[in-house]
């Protein structure tokens, strides 16, 4: 069976190609803005134009409109390939990608937020997580904050806030689409919506 896994909910875009476990071909660009414009060509130059039995594809938290854009291009090419299509959430897929030791150790994933705030979600060593996502201000995710590991890209941020001889380890990251293999079952649904980890900026006139 061959996946397509597509992350564009971070200022990164990516996209990869397995043929069961095996990367084929995988693409990684940081680009802030221009998902939209990015992410089909990503998607053709890949090995058989990326065409395959089954995507995966990220739920968010992240940008509001890159979360929306992959969700969008998963849904369409899921239609006309008549493939499976699963969504992840995008900080177990962080939390996925972040161990730096055999056998793996916990993790704070924290994350670009929105309005000053941070996404923080603690997962245990077994990559599952510990509790919801949440978007929290700094102090708040300092609380929050129950590992020694913090990955992400407000990695460094968090383990400041903890002084330098706190013990902490930042792992600045991104998500990264050819990691996930490493998502397991646990953090795969058939799902697709977009999860926001915040409530939406708008509000509805009374």
């Amino acid at each position: 069976m061959r996946t397509l896994a597509i992350d564009c909910a971070t200022e990164a875009c990516s996209v990869a190609l397995f043929e069961g476990e095996t990367l084929l071909g995988h693409r990684h660009e940081v680009l802030g803005r221009g998902h939209a414009e990015r992410l089909v060509p990503l998607i053709a130059s890949l090995p058989g134009k990326g065409k395959a039995d089954r995507i995966l594809v990220s739920r968010g938290p992240g940008s509001f409109t890159g979360v929306r854009i992959g969700i969008a291009a998963a849904r369409a090419l899921a239609f006309a390939w008549g493939a499976e299509i699963s969504g992840y959430p995008t900080l177990a897929l962080v939390a996925a990608q972040s161990p730096q030791s055999d056998p793996a150790a916990p993790v704070t994933v924290c994350m670009h937020g929105g309005h000053g705030e941070w996404f923080v979600q603690n997962f245990g060593a077994d990559m599952l997580p510990q509790g919801e996502v949440r978007s929290l201000s700094p102090e708040a995710a300092r609380d929050a904050c129950h590992h020694d590991a913090i990955a992400g890209n407000r990695a460094h941020e968090l383990a400041a806030l903890f002084g330098a001889d706190s013990g902490k380890t930042a792992i600045d990251m991104l998500p990264d689409a050819r990691h996930a293999m490493l998502l397991r079952p646990d953090h795969l649904s058939l799902e697709t919506s977009a999860l926001y980890g915040r409530a939406p900026d708008a509000r509805p006139q009374s």
